[in-house]
């Protein structure tokens, strides 16, 4: 039996994802819960698992291909016998695709509970995940794929030898070996895959061969064309993914909220001695207290006293929704873009306990595996300028959030202390707010509370 697999909705309310990389190939024999596909919503990059097993018989998107939720993704045979037999057993299985579809979180259990499956959970991804299926033993249907589709068993002479290998096409003349998305990435881009040498095991010509070839035809043609009208060559990059969402992300925000920027310029020398101590002392050995984490710390004790910063503005209801705890945003750039994963309740933790939060949330975030659930909710956010050594900037809110704060670079340079010029250690700080939620007074008490405690960190014990 033919199954679709639909994208599912990944739990972040999006309506499409687009398609990074193909785990898997037409031809290829998939187990339930197997990887079959990276897919990127927002900002996020997930893995996608199979509801189902059997023998892959259609890819319906090209990597870097754009599907909407709910439109077939791939195609499984999964040797169920023919449509239309076994009634029953069909509507169990359409049952199991509904519940991987995109079910609210727990809905996996009750699809497990129709089928009766006792197999041990597989991977789960944002609430669903796939129940093996059970029922009378079925032997699989054979499908029948044309040699193109199905790459041959390595041998013991081909795995010593590295060199490509084409694979016969069914009217015995020879192409290049690929798969149907790799193709049809050929196609569109007008590359002949006969003039592409395959970097894939076995001499597979992979999506990232296909690209340079294409870049490179374009490269010489466009050179060419804009030498002879005396322009500099240019080039191009499709905008999508993650640049995407956030360029549509800053319009919205920067053409919602009205944003206004105050500057404070402080002495940390206070901070920064105290982040010396930490590092010499073994009691904190193995954590990495740096100055974002101070000035996150500060941010939490100081929204403790400026509730209207840690809010939104609900246009619909018209009311404005405060947030009973702190969602720290922490700005992360990475190769796919900027994107902004926040710490849970950060205003419970410790100075330690929010250093390595923020820690392991930039690390998952430069593997690229930041998950749904750590973009969605934040409350109020952090972006650390001052690691590419810029001073100030005037950040742009977050949608849904009240304001962002940017820290700037730390520079040692004369300043007034006791009454006499010394050498100090000073920062910038930038706050934005959303003048809707946050007047001026408000906003200034919030910055000039950060700035005292980045002054003089014991300040913070004598703050409510």
């Amino acid at each position: 039996m033919i199954r679709d697999f639909p994208l599912p909705d990944l739990g972040e309310g999006l309506t499409e994802s687009e398609i990074v990389a193909w785990r898997v190939a037409v031809g290829d024999r998939v187990e339930l819960n197997q990887i079959i596909a990276d897919v990127e919503t927002a900002k996020a990059v997930v893995e996608l698992p199979s509801p189902f097993a059997g023998v892959v018989t259609a890819l319906h998107a090209a990597e870097g291909e754009t599907v909407d939720v709910g439109a077939p993704l791939f195609s499984c045979d999964t040797g169920d016998g023919d449509a239309g037999a076994d009634t029953g057993a069909n509507a169990d299985a359409d049952a199991a695709a509904a519940a991987v579809a995109g079910a609210a979180p727990g809905s996996t259990a009750h699809a497990a509970e129709q089928l009766e499956a006792d197999a041990s959970p597989g991977p789960n991804l944002v609430g669903y995940g796939a129940a093996a299926e059970t029922g009378p033993t079925r032997r699989a249907r054979s499908t029948a794929l044309s040699a193109d589709l199905v790459p041959p068993a390595p041998t013991t002479a081909e795995t010593e030898n590295a060199a490509p290998v084409a694979v016969p096409a069914a009217r015995g003349s020879e192409r290049p070996r690929s798969t149907p998305p790799v193709r049809k990435l050929a196609r569109d881009h007008g590359v002949d895959l006969e003039r592409v040498t395959g970097t894939g095991e076995r001499g597979l010509i992979t999506r990232d061969d296909v690209e340079h070839a294409a870049s490179s035809s374009r490269s010489d043609a466009e050179h060419a064309e804009h030498a002879a009208l005396g322009r500099p060559a240019e080039t191009r990059i499709p905008i999508r993914g993650v640049r995407r969402h956030t360029a549509a992300a800053m319009v919205r925000s920067a053409f919602t909220a009205p944003h206004v920027t105050e500057f404070l310029t402080v002495d940390v020398t206070g901070t920064m001695e105290l982040l010396r101590s930490i590092r010499d002392d073994r009691a904190f050995s193995g954590h990495k207290v740096t100055p974002l984490a101070v000035v996150a710390k500060a941010l939490c004790i100081a929204a403790r006293r400026t509730p209207e910063v840690n809010a939104r503005w609900n246009d619909e209801a018209q009311e404005i929704v405060r947030f009973g705890g702190v969602n720290l945003g922490i700005a992360a750039a990475t190769e796919r873009g900027l994107v902004v994963p926040n710490v849970k309740a950060a205003e419970r933790m410790t100075l330690i306990e929010l250093a390595d939060a923020i820690a392991a949330l930039a690390e998952t975030a430069r593997a690229g595996r930041t998950s749904p659930g750590e973009l969605a909710g934040g409350t109020i956010s952090i972006t650390n300028i001052g690691v590419f050594g810029i001073d100030a900037g005037t950040p742009i809110l977050n949608p849904g959030e009240a304001a962002i704060l940017a820290m700037g670079a730390v520079r040692r340079q004369p300043w007034e202390h006791r009454g006499e010029i010394a050498l100090r250690e000073i920062m910038t700080l930038s706050l934005s707010f959303d003048h809707r939620l946050v007047d001026g007074a408000q906003g200034s008490r919030f910055l000039a509370d950060i700035g005292a405690i980045l002054r003089e960190p014991g300040v913070a014990l004598t703050m409510a």
